[in-house]
């Protein structure tokens, strides 16, 4: 009974972590939709005024980025802001051929007047953390644009961002990404699903209450003065964003999230892309929980409700850990509930937190009709993709929580970025793409094993009990059975 007992325990305390994350999401949701009645009005630079134009700097860092480069560069050239008072550095930490190739394009938009330079570094230290502050060293800039090599924002976009910062104690102004290749495939869609959850539901509710948001590493803009006074950029976790939107707000500068200004980015279009975007993202969440913990705890800046969802924030990514855990747990517990009749009322309350997926549930459904509208026809939809969301995620389980305790036991790993494509349409082919890793990762096989065990936790509902089988957890089970056969499948014909 030792072993049953320590299964039953650790089953428990997961499971209550993730209800627990539910209800600070439900309470995300009241923020999100007490928001949308307020109607604050902020004072604002008037740009027609040529003396409250601020200067900008763009930075857009880069690194072998051969598909979308060109893209990028003409579509910066684009932006609507006066000449006089715009720089842009191409941050370019690239090792292949495009280094010359952007070289020569650069030297093209500066023929149209444009105050565009190239800065390129031999010795890459830092990854991007690294290049965005040697460029800062030069930046003519009061304020600081920045964009990855995918992003495509509108002509427009600095004019409807840089007011914000007449307010002084606003340090950054952060837009929602949108996708231009949210349809291309079921991998493509469950990603936007996930990112608009992010954009929406968390990155609202907890700015409209004065709580900690991130700068999501790009389609933002940062005071100069802001980033200097909370400590510079630093390469230290992979997620640098974070980590220096903390230490900003820490230090009592404001966050302006604006939810109407979209910044147009391309989604990973094979999954070992996703697969190594997921791992850098949730290790360094985790690597910034270990590094914000006690400065956020001991603050006394913020309040403890602020302080909370601020330690739940960093937290985002062990919930992964925790859904493995109750999934890989479910199996034994199915046998041990069907074992030990007298445990049957600690089941029967353990099922209460069913409300988890319900609350879930809910909240995705306010985020979705946000951007597609409501009605019968989307919320059926809308069903469909929630459930193939929830699948796929738990596929991605094993994944992320191995990037999750990297990450809380200091594992330091090299800043390994996305590869990019260029692709919006099924006619567009990624087989080419040189910047793909041919080799399968060990934690594939251990998915597809994976798979393979919660296929046999299907078959043991028919087995269990003396009453013809025990169906209760045979959903679940097939969700993580089709979750982890999606990723194993996607993961092996990807490297083929």
């Amino acid at each position: 009974m030792i072993l049953e007992t320590i299964i039953i325990v650790i089953y428990t305390i997961a499971i209550i972590l993730i209800f627990m994350y539910s209800l600070a999401q439900l309470n995300l949701l009241f923020n999100y939709l007490s928001s949308k009645k307020a109607n604050k009005v902020c004072d604002t630079f008037d740009l027609s005024k040529p003396e409250e134009v601020p200067f900008v700097t763009i930075q857009l860092p880069v690194f072998n980025e051969m598909y979308v480069m060109d893209r990028l560069l003409d579509n910066i050239a684009l932006i609507d802001y006066p000449k006089d008072k715009l720089e842009i550095q191409v941050l370019d930490d690239s090792t292949d051929e495009t280094i010359e190739t952007t070289r020569l394009h650069i030297e093209k938009i500066q023929t149209k007047g444009l105050d565009i330079i190239h800065i390129t570094r031999t010795d890459r230290s830092g990854f991007k953390a690294g290049a965005l502050k040697e460029g800062l060293e030069i930046a003519k800039g009061e304020f600081i644009a920045i964009f990855d090599a995918d992003f495509l924002p509108k002509p427009n976009w600095l004019k409807r961002t840089i007011p914000y910062f007449k307010d002084e104690h606003i340090g950054v102004v952060q837009t929602r990404w949108s996708h231009i290749n949210r349809n291309y495939s079921i991998l493509t869609k469950i990603q936007a699903f996930a990112l608009d959850a992010h954009f929406t539901l968390e990155q609202v509710g907890r700015n409209s209450k004065g709580h900690f948001i991130n700068f999501n590493g790009t389609a933002g803009i940062w005071r100069k003065d802001c980033i200097l006074d909370a400590g510079n950029w630093e390469g230290d976790t992979l997620t640098e964003d974070l980590d220096l939107s903390y230490r900003a707000q820490l230090k009592n500068w404001k966050f302006k999230y604006l939810e109407d200004v979209e910044t147009p980015a391309e989604l990973p279009v094979v999954i070992s892309a996703a697969r190594s975007q997921q791992f850098r993202w949730n290790k360094g969440g985790a690597e910034n929980f270990r590094k914000m913990l006690k400065r956020v705890i001991s603050s006394k800046n913020i309040s403890a409700k602020t302080k909370i969802h601020g330690l739940l924030h960093l937290l985002n990514s062990t919930m992964f850990l925790n859904v493995l855990i109750v999934a890989v747990l479910s199996i034994p517990m199915l046998y041990i509930k069907n074992e030990y009749a007298h445990l049957r009322f600690y089941f029967y309350f353990m099922s209460f937190f069913v409300m988890s997926t319900v609350i879930f549930f809910i909240c995705y459904w306010f985020m979705y009709k946000q951007i597609y509208g409501s009605g019968f026809k989307n919320f059926f939809s809308y069903i469909g993709l929630f459930f193939t969301f929830f699948t796929i995620a738990m596929g991605f389980s094993l994944h992320n929580s191995i990037a999750v305790l990297e990450g809380h036991l200091g594992k330091r790993s090299e800043f390994v970025r996305t590869p990019k494509f260029n692709i919006s349409t099924l006619k567009d082919s990624w087989k080419g793409n040189k910047y793909l890793r041919k080799k399968i990762s060990p934690h594939v096989i251990i998915e597809g094993i994976l798979m393979l065990y919660f296929g046999f936790g299907l078959y043991s509902a028919f087995i269990v009990g003396d009453q013809g089988g025990d169906f209760g957890l045979f959903p679940f089970h097939l969700m993580l059975f089709l979750g982890f056969g999606y990723v194993f499948f996607k993961s092996i014909s990807s490297k083929m």
